[in-house]
């Protein structure tokens, strides 16, 4: 059997393969799509024999995800924090409309078009200091191994190959992809199964006060010669548990990247686009990175497409007429025009309308609408930084429990580790937003471990 938002949908074993039954086509349960569908569908962050099974989703627009059995959930996440403008928007749909009945894509080597350059000058502009070069691809874990592979060959190029390892933080978390997971956590990260795979970086503790910043510096001290560079998501560490960190760490971190010569690699793919009350996080601290990565909110949550953005002395180490000096990387849909469209689009809406005052707003009605929840049993704190609202919790015994109450109440939240979070779309009603921190309040004030 599997449980599903609609019901329990039996299965049968026919031939050693696990098929769903097909009631659908009857009239009843689940939609024909659905059940002939997820038995082949591999869904990420599960364990297939125990998971719950996923909501059929029909429809999405504003904050609102509409389900095959007719509810309406109010969306708490705005899938996985990259639908800055709500779902459907018809000003990023027209965008991509346009671009579609002209050219939806075309290879970016040896050819151009205009949506990429006109995106590449724009974001050139709006990231702080010479943030000037633009490196185009699909994904936020392609765009920090990118990253990576820029600041390991800025150093080969000025002929210093022995820097080619990474400082990176515990609690961090960076993407999926084989480099990427190499500078997440080792501990409580998702990815130590592929420890034997992995190059080893050196992964310590965010300087987050006197000893941590003594201890960042000895590891500095130690082995600044071997290394490329460091890398932190600014200001909070997102997937690894929402830990939010002060300006001053980043000023810290810039400071002594200078001081030992060493790139700064900001990972604003969580961030950036004003998820914590600034356009991009660095800006709060005042601070340039070397590189930037950014994705998720860069096409209002329309299409893939990510960015790898380097300042202008990074830039300068691959200029030569050796073409070995050349970046060697070039993903077949990098720089799609679709995506690009919409990444254009979004950037109208972020000038045109006022996204970083109702993220104030989101904020302060995160602040009071999660305030019920200190002093509640087995809550260890409840913090916002902008649109990011978090209730940690000493532990949660059933995520899928948890999850399935919420949909439930209405609402689409969805609880990780020992944290129920809150990122919704920058455009959602003050009474949305009121109950989806109400039905956090409900679940916590009812016991969750």
């Amino acid at each position: 059997m599997i449980q599903t938002s609609i019901g329990t949908l039996p299965r049968e074993n026919i031939e050693g393969k696990l098929v769903m039954s097909r009631k659908a086509e009857s009239g009843g349960g689940a939609p024909v799509w659905y059940e002939a569908g997820l038995r082949h569908a591999w869904l990420p962050y599960a364990q297939m024999k125990t998971a719950a099974a996923p909501l059929p989703v029909v429809r999405t627009h504003g904050c609102r995800i509409a389900l095959a059995d007719g509810r309406e959930l109010i969306d708490g996440v705005a899938s996985w924090w990259t639908a800055c403008h709500g779902y459907n928007h018809p000003y990023l749909r027209a965008a991509i409309e346009r671009q579609l009945a002209v050219m939806p894509h075309v290879m970016f080597g040896g050819l151009a078009h205009e949506q990429a350059l006109t995106l590449a000058r724009r974001l050139a502009a709006l990231t702080p200091g010479d943030l000037d070069h633009v490196f185009f691809s699909e994904s936020g874990s392609v765009a920090v191994e990118i990253a990576m592979k820029m600041a390991i060959q800025f150093w080969r190029n000025r002929h210093m190959p022995a820097r080619r390892k990474f400082m990176a933080f515990r609690g961090g978390y960076h993407g999926d992809t084989t480099g990427a997971m190499s500078i997440c956590d080792p501990d409580t990260g998702m990815h130590k199964l592929f420890a034997p795979l992995l190059p080893a970086h050196h992964v310590i503790d965010l300087p987050l006060d006197e000893q941590g910043a003594e201890r960042f510096a000895r590891c500095l001290d130690r082995h600044a010669g071997e290394l490329a560079g460091i890398i932190v998501e600014p200001l909070v560490q997102g997937a690894g548990g929402m830990r939010f960190h002060d300006a001053t760490v980043l000023q810290l971190l810039r400071k002594s990247a200078d001081r030992y010569e060493l790139l700064l690699i900001c990972d604003e793919i969580f961030t950036g686009f004003g998820r914590t009350g600034s356009l991009f996080a660095c800006e709060a601290a005042g601070v340039v990175p070397d590189i930037m990565t950014l994705s998720k909110a860069l096409t209002g949550g329309m299409l893939p497409l990510a960015a790898t953005i380097a300042r202008k002395k990074v830039f300068d180490a691959f200029w030569s007429d050796d073409p070995a000096h050349a970046l060697m990387h070039g993903p077949t849909f990098m720089a799609n025009a679709l995506g690009c469209a919409a990444a254009n689009a979004s950037l109208d809406l972020l000038e045109r309308e006022p996204r970083l005052r109702q993220v104030a707003e989101i904020a302060a009605g995160l602040a009071r609408g999660l305030a019920p929840c200190r002093g509640l049993d087995g809550v260890k704190e409840v913090r916002v930084k902008g649109a990011i609202g978090v209730v940690e919790l000493e532990r949660i015994g059933d995520l899928d429990r948890l999850r399935a109450q919420f949909a439930q109440a209405g609402v689409f939240v969805r609880p990780f580790g020992s944290i129920i979070y809150l990122t919704p779309a920058f455009t959602i009603a003050q009474d949305e937003l009121a109950i989806l921190t109400g039905a956090i309040v409900e679940a916590v004030s009812r016991g969750v471990c």
